[in-house]
C-alpha cells in the first residue's frame, strides 16, 4: 500500500502559518434551509487529537474533526497532505500497515474505534469503503453485492435478493443490470463498476460511507452520475470523500476540510471555504498559488 509522504511545497510560494480556524458567524436562521440543517445536525463521527506515525515519521498532527450526520464532508489538499491517511484511519485500514502508531480518538457515537475491545470486522461493516479504482470481485454482479452479507452469515435467498435489488437501486444501477445479474461484474463499464462497488458497500447497511477519490479514473459522464448518487445517498448516509478535484468538492459537499503537511488547517461550510476562507493558507490553495 502506498504511504503518503508529506512534502513542503515548492518555492517561491510563501505561505502564512495556519491560524486557528474561526467558526462562521452566519446565523442559522438566515442560511438556506439545507445549510442550516447541515450546521445543526448531530456529529455522526468525531476525530479528537489524532496523531499518526509511519515508523519514526509523523504524518498526522493533532487532528480534530466532526463529521455531521447525513452530510457530505470533503477532504481536500495537495498530494501528501494526509487526507487519505485520515480517511483510512476512520475504519482502521492503517492497522494493515507495519510500523503505524496512532494516538487520539475516533468516536462513532460513544464508541472509541481504537479501543482494544473493538471488533474491527464489525467496525468495517459500519463504514463502507469505496476506493479510487473500482475493485469488483471476479464474480457475478449479484454475488458482488451479496458478498458482504454472505460473509456475515446471511443465507436466506429472499433476504439476499431483496438486499441486492435495494442496494443496486440505491447505487443507481438496477435498471442497467437487472436482466444480467448472473453476468460477470468485470464486463461492466468503469463507471458501472464503481457504482457496483458503492452498491456492495450499501448492502451491509453502513452508518458511514468513505470514498477515496471515487471519480478520479472515470470519464465526465460517469463522474456526473456518481456525484448525483452522492447527493442522493446523503439522505440516508453520512459520507466522507477525499478528492483532488476542488470543483467536485464544491459541487457535492456540505462541509470541506483543508489539510496541509499533515495538519488540519481549516474546516467549515463548503460555501465559506471556497468564497471566504478564514486562513490565508486555504485561500492560497483554493486560488491555485500552490498544489
Amino acid at each position: 500500500m502506498e504511504i503518503e509522504d508529506p512534502r513542503p511545497i515548492p518555492e517561491p510560494v510563501v505561505l502564512h502559518a495556519p491560524e486557528p480556524a474561526r467558526a462562521t458567524t452566519a446565523r442559522p436562521e438566515v442560511l438556506p434551509q439545507a445549510l442550516s440543517a447541515a450546521m445543526t445536525a448531530e456529529p455522526a463521527l468525531r476525530v479528537q487529537g489524532l496523531d499518526l506515525w509511519y515508523g519514526a515519521k509523523q504524518a498526522l498532527f493533532n487532528i480534530d474533526l466532526d463529521v455531521r450526520r447525513n452530510t457530505v464532508m470533503s477532504l481536500i489538499g495537495p498530494s501528501g497532505c494526509g487526507k487519505s491517511t485520515v480517511l483510512r484511519s476512520l475504519n482502521r485500514m492503517n492497522d494493515l500497515i507495519d510500523g503505524v502508531r496512532i494516538e487520539g480518538k475516533v468516536l462513532l457515537g460513544d464508541q472509541d474505534l481504537y479501543d482494544p475491545k473493538v471488533d474491527v470486522i464489525e467496525l468495517r461493516k459500519r463504514m463502507g469503503m469505496v476506493f479510487q479504482k473500482s475493485n469488483p470481485f471476479p464474480k457475478s454482479i449479484y454475488e458482488n453485492v451479496a458478498y458482504g452479507l454472505r460473509i456475515h452469515g446471511v443465507k436466506d435467498s429472499r433476504v439476499l435478493d431483496e438486499a441486492v435489488e435495494t442496494s443496486l437501486v440505491g447505487a443507481g444501477l438496477w435498471e442497467e443490470v437487472k436482466d444480467r445479474l448472473k453476468d460477470s461484474a468485470l464486463g461492466l463499464s468503469g463507471g458501472q463498476q464503481q457504482r457496483l462497488c458503492i452498491a456492495r458497500a450499501l448492502a451491509v447497511k453502513p452508518e458511514l460511507i468513505l470514498m477515496d477519490e471515487p471519480c478520479s479514473a472515470l470519464d465526465p459522464i460517469a463522474t456526473g452520475r456518481v456525484e448525483e448518487l452522492i447527493f442522493e445517498l446523503k439522505k440516508d448516509f453520512t459520507i466522507v470523500i477525499v478528492t483532488h478535484n476542488m470543483q467536485q468538492a464544491a459541487r457535492v459537499s456540505d462541509f470541506t476540510a483543508f489539510f496541509w503537511l499533515g495538519k488540519l488547517v481549516e474546516v467549515d461550510l463548503t460555501e465559506k471555504i471556497f468564497t471566504n476562507p478564514s486562513q490565508r493558507t486555504t485561500e492560497d490553495y483554493i486560488t491555485g498559488r500552490f498544489g
